[in-house]
């Protein structure tokens, strides 16, 4: 679970599994009458391996305990209708016309979702949707890939067979890409349909084989929300993707063996950096020293290592910063103040860049001075009141109450 401690550092508790269930199923009574069943699918944080995903990398997330919640009821008809908690804005679509490009509405996760199933053979009657989330939307703690998982969970339960896993969370992924516009890695998505409670999840990214990771029980991971998030962050996502593409092009003229930045070594870069733009050769550089800390970071993890994965991390922050341009003032801020904290290992930023979360790993009887003391500075500096969340690794997607996938 969460923890929460003094309201003056906005720690943000996460409501118990059960009361959002009931929650959910009580509101899609309140819209659309009756009883529904329930399914949901968990954020996720990721401890290390940021935008390594798309390049065919490395990753180290785990799933977390805040989920977004989707009760759902068939229909006579062949209308979709989505009602949420969290905007104010019902969706109301015909299941025979789903096309179209990304709206910048809510309704585009519902949209794609529904069409992409339909789209790999599918039939989807009529439903009506009544959606939760505890996931903070904006945070990079993956509310988008969390509503998507749960509302193809939610929606394959209506059309009959089920849907292997894998298969859920590449659907999920290509509804992101094509009706919400984010050229996303899979990395979310899997996590969100695979996590187990209690281990990371190593994730090769091009062969989508996965090691679970037990997670030692002296670490803490500590969210901190900067409670902003940049206007140019969707938009720099694709750029970044594209610059990756373009290094790749390059390589190819001298290393003709690869096909993405993850086939590319440190010494391969530094060798033939000529054939580079400045500015791509440290795109580059990002993502392939970023697959060997994952790497790395994997076994510290393993061997209980905590001093050794916390360098790490600040690492990955420095990289992300400087060789990747993602990061912002405010998450640069608050990683220097964890840095200066008893009691922390290591800190990043999080996420796809520009605003969002820090993710911090410190010590479980350091956390609530933690939280206290980096809200308190971030403030002092900024004037914004950080959330923060104690996140443990939770399980992955499932109908609740159920047994969850594995």
């Amino acid at each position: 679970m969460w923890f929460g401690i003094a309201e003056t550092c906005m720690a943000v508790d996460m409501p118990h599994p059960e009361s959002s269930g009931e929650q959910v199923a009580e509101f899609f009574r309140k819209q659309f009458g009756g009883s529904a069943p329930v399914f949901r699918a968990p954020g996720r944080i990721n401890i290390i391996g940021e935008h390594t995903d798309y390049n065919d990398g490395f990753v180290l997330p785990m799933a977390i305990h805040a989920s977004t919640w989707v009760a759902v009821g068939r229909r006579e008809d062949r209308l979709l209708q989505a009602y949420s908690e969290e905007f104010d804005e019902p969706v109301r679509l015909s299941l025979e016309n789903l096309s179209g490009p990304p709206t910048k509405h809510w309704g585009d996760f519902v949209r794609g979702v529904a069409a992409v199933l339909q789209r790999n053979g599918l039939e989807l009657p009529g439903v009506d949707l009544a959606v939760r989330s505890d996931v903070p939307i904006g945070a990079g703690l993956s509310s988008s890939a969390s509503l998507e998982v749960s509302l193809a969970l939610a929606l394959a339960s209506i059309a009959g067979p089920a849907v292997p896993p894998m298969d859920l969370a590449k659907i999920c992924q290509q509804a992101e890409h094509e009706y919400v516009g984010t050229r996303c890695g899979i990395m979310d998505q899997f996590v969100a349909v695979f996590g187990v409670a209690g281990h990371a999840l190593l994730l090769d990214c091009r062969s989508l084989q996965k090691e679970l990771i037990p997670m030692p029980l002296e670490l803490r991971f500590v969210a901190v929300n900067t409670m902003v998030r940049h206007e140019l962050s969707s938009g720099e996502y694709n750029l970044r993707r594209a610059d990756c593409a373009d290094g790749v092009k390059s390589l190819q003229l001298v290393l003709p063996h690869i096909s993405a930045l993850r086939d590319v070594r440190r010494e391969d870069l530094e060798r033939h950096k000529a054939v580079l733009p400045e500015k791509i050769c440290r795109r580059c550089r990002h993502v392939i020293t970023e697959n060997d800390r994952v790497l790395a970071a994997a076994n510290a993890l393993r061997s209980n290592k905590l001093a050794e994965l916390g360098k790490l991390m600040f690492e990955s922050h420095a990289s992300l910063r400087d060789d990747y341009e993602v990061s912002c003032r405010e998450l640069d801020l608050l990683v220097e103040l964890a840095s200066s904290t008893p009691g922390v290992y290591g800190a990043r930023m999080m996420g796809g860049g520009f605003g969002g979360c820090t993710i911090n790993l410190v010590r479980p009887d350091a956390v609530d001075a933690f939280r206290y003391e980096v809200s308190h500075m971030y403030k002092k500096q900024t004037g914004i009141m950080a959330e923060t969340y104690v996140c443990e690794p939770g399980q992955g997607a499932s109908r609740w109450p159920a047994e969850s996938n594995s």
